[in-house]
């Protein structure tokens, strides 16, 4: 037993001198472990800050729904009953006085529906002094785009037509209209109304309705009032119409360019569920009503989503949304922190909100302004600077909160 206890120890004092000395020399040293590569950590992106409103209304103005700049400072605004106001540039300001509205449409347009009335108004980038008007009228039920002569003035008997389409119902008549950097005009339309789309407008490329069209009225006569531009998808096209330029929309209210980018932004208003924003490119299918946002209206389960462009955001206001009021990238330089981010509203929360899309992905989505006002429109003056229109309350400017 002795002996085996010593040779015990011998071994043990062995081995203890071994691992002393880093391990036995024939012993091949071990690679190091490589260390996982840490995650750099993302900075979010600082809050946008908040808006205020500062009211810039007129006296007298009735349910606004358009505000435009011409090139001489004047500004253009529209009623939904169907009157343009004009403004000179100093007296968009509190408590000024109208001077006399150059253009009173009343007896033509019909403002019966909800959703009808005078939608919109662009004036012409061809130096042509020509002013452009979308509008409701009845008997029969129909949208209308008329072009009028300006110069400082509208000359009320100067008109002349240069679309009409037919609408089934008195909502989802879109109604904005603008001139593209290309210099043709843009011009929104929904699917005909009623609900849900009963009559298939939004993946039918053979009427205009549901769909942004694009036309060149660079030359218009009452023989050709407009041209089509022949880049549009559809100008070669049998069985579609060749004045739109992208499709399946339910009721695009409001649409604007970025003045930056040239990339053409709209809100589309939702059926129940879900409101839309989405960056129109040429020939797309945003799905409606197959697709309500990004989920399926019809069928309501396993839709076909082939082909059809998802929109950059939407939102649900907890359930219970109402109308997404698209707006404007803000290109200004009144409020630097906001430069880039694209503001829209809701019609009936009042809420106003910011977005951020670079890389084909929103960074950042942040609510700006609570303003518990009936927001009908936001527009953009020629220095880039953002307006908000309410339905009741008149014309505001959005300016950086306190």
């Amino acid at each position: 037993m002795a002996g085996i206890l010593t040779v015990l120890m011998v071994v043990l004092t062995a081995l203890a001198a071994a691992c002393g000395s880093g391990g036995p020399a024939t012993t091949p040293s071990l690679e190091p472990t490589a260390t996982p590569p840490v995650a750099p950590e993302t900075t979010p992106a600082p809050p946008l800050g908040t808006l205020r409103l500062q009211q810039v209304q007129p006296a007298g103005v009735s349910a606004p729904t358009n505000l435009v700049q011409a090139g001489n400072g004047r500004f253009l605004l529209t009623e939904q009953a169907g009157r343009v106001l004009v403004l000179d540039e100093d007296q968009l300001a509190e408590e000024h006085i109208l001077i006399p509205e150059p253009l009173d449409l009343r007896d033509r347009v019909s403002s019966r529906g909800s959703e009808e009335g005078l939608l919109g108004i662009a004036l012409s980038p061809h130096n042509d002094r020509h002013l452009f008007i979308y509008y409701s009228a009845a008997n029969p039920r129909r949208s209308v785009v008329s072009r009028f002569n300006f110069n400082r003035e509208v000359a009320p008997d100067s008109d002349l037509v240069i679309l009409e389409v037919e609408q089934p119902y008195s909502n989802h008549n879109g109604g904005q209209i603008a001139f593209g950097p290309d210099g043709y005009l843009y011009i929104g339309l929904g699917d005909g109304g009623s609900a849900g789309d009963p009559q298939g407008n939004g993946q039918d490329t053979s009427t205009l309705l549901g769909s942004i069209l694009r036309i060149d009225v660079s030359e218009s006569t009452e023989a050709q009032p407009y041209a089509i531009p022949p880049d549009n998808p559809f100008a070669a096209s049998d069985g579609a119409r060749p004045e739109i330029w992208a499709y399946g929309l339910r009721n695009p209210w409001r649409f604007s360019f970025d003045r930056e980018t040239g990339d053409l932004w709209t809100g589309d208003v939702g059926q129940n569920e879900w409101e839309e924003i989405d960056i129109i490119e040429r020939g797309g299918n945003y799905g409606w009503n197959i697709l309500e946002g990004n989920h399926c209206f019809r069928p309501r389960d396993n839709c076909d989503r082939q082909g059809r462009i998802p929109p950059v955001h939407e939102y649900s206001l907890d359930g219970a949304p109402c109308s997404v009021i698209g707006g404007y990238v803000y290109r200004g330089n009144a409020i630097p922190w906001l430069r880039g981010t694209y503001i829209y509203g809701d019609f009936c929360s009042g809420k106003v909100f910011g977005l951020r899309y670079e890389e084909d992905q929103v960074i950042q989505h942040e609510e700006l302004a609570d303003t518990g006002l009936r927001i009908m429109s936001f527009d953009e003056d020629n220095a880039g600077e953002l307006y908000l229109l309410s339905q009741r309350e008149g014309v505001f400017r959005l300016v950086a909160g306190r």
